[in-house]
């Protein structure tokens, strides 16, 4: 199994780590994940991650809390009596995982599988978005709060 962890709010060391071992075992060692690409649209995060020639019931996403789960589960396509020939493919259980800020809406993520294509989108929250405060003048220095309704004088 593979697992891979990924933020959309801050940096991937565990592919680092991945890179590393790879120079060490050499290239044919080599790890595979579910490549990802992420960004933002107006209000809404777009993740995209390749799954080329997998089933659509091979794949599962989750959200627990603030994280996204994909799961993506590669076969091979030859049967156990085949004579194979040539086996470099990946297979197996590949596993992402998104940190979502506090910013976004997990509950309002949807995912779509298409051409080997599995695209995410993640709203921005609404009350998380950037508002306008406006800035009142007065006569003193210190700003006060009175507990006292305004009079009408």
């Amino acid at each position: 199994m593979k697992e891979e962890f990924v933020s959309l709010m801050g940096f991937d060391t565990s592919r680092d780590v991945d890179r590393a071992v790879e120079q060490a075992l050499g290239a044919n060692r080599r790890t595979f994940a579910v490549p990802l690409e992420a960004y933002r649209r107006g209000g809404e995060y777009i993740v995209i991650a390749d799954a080329p020639g997998v089933d659509i019931r091979d794949i599962d996403v989750r959200v627990e809390r603030n994280v996204v789960t994909i799961t993506v589960q590669r076969r091979p396509k030859f049967a156990p009596d085949d004579l194979v020939l040539i086996d470099e493919r990946p297979r197996g259980e590949f596993i992402r995982r998104l940190f979502l800020g506090d910013s976004l809406d997990d509950s309002g993520l949807t995912a779509h599988l298409g051409n080997g294509v599995l695209t995410l989108l993640v709203p921005v929250d609404e009350s998380s978005s950037p508002r306008r405060v406006e800035i009142s003048s007065r006569a003193e220095d210190e700003p006060t709060r009175s507990s006292e309704p305004p009079s009408g004088d």
